[in-house]
């Protein structure tokens, strides 16, 4: 089917104007004035509101085993979630544990998305080790279309890696064009922290903040991009959540370091106080690092506007508040599945915190939101713009809209929202993923399956 959208002011990261677009064959084909309707083709008249890029989210977690447990949402619920935000591409962290086969791991993400997404994704592969074996799936990875590593400076045991390990594995991503893309504490630290607070009676969601200080993270962010400077390899901060980690990030790309700083969205929205909420509520808003003061939060938005903090994405991890946050973790914190679900919020988040009260203008909001983890990942001018050639990934939004975030109106497989009550404004109206309709008057009209499997090519040299 082939699509015109008509009279929709038009705004990308760089660009803002009112013209019509043309989409077929699942490209942008034509951008004008009054452009005539093709016979058979679906008009859209979206005089009156935006016409954005699609937006992705560059780090989200659908599939996600924890501690004998597993995220709620599957690729079905988790896309249809996505589109009704907006995003139209999402990344999702594909985390390995130390004793898996990575290549049987590569295998088993992907079939959680083909046959089942009805929006494009692609991963971040994660590597829990560095050897001769892992050297050469990793290498079969990247050939796949996979050109960004993910690794952990946290979970002793599971997921960290030797300061060997590191070192050799960034070596490889720089000689590859790989960007590594980091969760930066210290595996050790939290670990003896946790242990502790447990000891002293600290059990409660409250204590989460203490085992895992800003200076813990500060100090991994620095390690990580030590790293990143001693082997030449780009490096992009997942999550960065204090101050004091910002601060390592400016330091390093002021001695030349290719650093990337990622925000999401809860971390300019919500603060520690939270995660202390009584009657064990604070375990709602328990994710790592944890929820900083909120005193970080200008902070960040002035970093956006600035261009230092690149993109905003969710860290989307859905778990029950009842049967999975409570049940595990009532007498213990550190069995609290972290995460907070918020992959079909970002966007109206976003929009409303920040464009409406005018902490970001509408360039700065497409480009971290869209266009800055299109550039980063590979992934443009295919995805993150609108101009003749890309994928006719659109959102036409509405900003005069207004509504209110419940869990009972939301996609996500999760019984709670983090935000629920909040008030919006502005939504996405209508969404398309390679030009077929997704989100029709905001109601999902999408297809299973739709969704491609994104091949990127290396582009970190």
């Amino acid at each position: 089917m082939s699509l015109l959208i008509k009279n929709g002011e038009i705004v990308t990261a760089s660009e803002r104007y009112v013209a019509d677009i043309y989409c077929d064959n699942d490209t942008i084909s034509k951008i004008g004035q009054d452009l005539e309707t093709p016979k058979g083709a679906k008009v859209i008249d979206a005089k009156g509101k935006y016409v954005f890029p699609g937006f992705i989210d560059p780090h989200v977690h659908i599939y996600l085993p924890f501690m004998g447990t597993y995220a709620k949402d599957t690729y079905e619920t988790g896309s249809k979630a996505a589109l009704m935000g907006g995003t139209t591409t999402l990344i999702e962290m594909l985390c390995p544990s130390k004793n898996d086969d990575l290549l049987e791991s590569f295998e088993l993400w992907k079939s959680k998305g083909e046959g089942h997404s009805a929006c494009d994704y692609t991963f971040h592969m994660g590597v829990p080790r560095f050897d001769d074996k892992a050297k050469d799936q990793l290498g079969e990875v990247i050939d796949a279309g996979i050109t960004s590593f993910k690794f952990f400076l946290a979970y002793k045991g599971v997921f960290d890696l030797s300061d060997e390990e590191l070192y050799h594995a960034l070596c490889f991503a720089k000689e590859r064009g790989v960007i590594g893309t980091a969760h930066c504490e210290n595996a050790d630290l939290v670990l003896e922290l946790q242990k502790k607070l447990i000891s002293e009676g600290k059990t409660g969601p409250e204590w989460h903040y203490h085992s895992r200080p800003p200076y813990v993270e500060a100090a991994g962010t620095s390690k990580f991009l030590t790293f990143a400077q001693a082997t030449g390899a780009a490096a992009y901060i997942v999550h960065l959540s204090c101050n004091e980690a910002l601060h390592q990030v400016m330091r390093a790309r002021y001695a030349g370091t290719r650093a990337f700083v990622e925000i999401v969205i809860p971390y300019l929205t919500v603060d520690m106080s939270y995660a202390e909420l009584p009657d064990f509520e604070g375990a709602k808003y328990v994710m790592s690092p944890p929820l900083r003061h909120k005193s970080n939060q200008e902070l960040f938005w002035n970093g956006l506007r600035q261009g230092f903090v690149h993109t905003v994405a969710t860290d989307h991890a859905p778990f029950d508040f009842v049967d999975q946050k409570t049940k595990m973790g009532k007498d213990d914190f550190t069995k609290i599945p972290n995460g907070i679900p918020s992959i079909e919020e970002r966007v109206k988040l976003l929009y409303s915190h920040g464009v409406a009260e005018g902490k970001i203008d509408l360039h700065t909001f497409v480009d971290c939101a869209s266009t800055q983890a299109a550039k980063i990942f590979g992934l443009f001018p295919r995805k993150g713009t609108i101009q003749l050639g890309s994928d006719a990934d659109l959102v036409i939004y509405d900003p005069d809209y207004e509504g209110v975030i419940s869990q009972k109106t939301h996609s996500m497989n999760v019984d709670y929202s983090a935000f629920e009550g909040w008030k919006i404004k502005g939504r996405p109206e209508t969404v398309t993923v390679r030009g077929a309709l997704a989100v029709e008057n905001g109601k999902f009209v999408g297809k299973k399956g739709h969704g491609q499997l994104l091949k990127r090519e290396p582009n970190h040299f």
